[in-house]
């Protein structure tokens, strides 16, 4: 199952605090990215990322990041929104 995970940074989020959680929320990403949990990620300004995951349910989604850095302290939180192909497609091709 693919899942969107958006996240939204607390206000308590500061740069002093980006600096010091950095350098373990960086190898953790990138160990969820390898283990093929997140699939792709992009980055907006001012909120952070968001990452297409790879997971058996949006349960199971929620797990993973909770124990990233920040979402650990409570310093950044996902909307999680499921998602699958668009399968109308399917008629468009002749003889289906």
């Amino acid at each position: 199952m693919k899942v969107f995970a958006i996240a939204s940074a607390s206000p308590a989020l500061t740069p002093d605090l980006i600096k010091v959680h950095l350098p373990t929320e960086v190898p953790a990403t990138l160990k969820l990215y390898l283990d093929g949990k997140v699939e792709q990620f992009w980055f907006r300004e001012g909120s952070g990322p968001i990452f297409l995951m790879n997971v058996a349910s949006v349960d199971e989604a929620k797990e993973t990041l909770s124990k990233l850095p920040f979402v650990a302290d409570k310093l950044m939180s996902y909307e999680f929104l499921p998602v699958a192909p668009l399968m109308p497609l399917g008629m468009l091709i002749q003889g289906k």
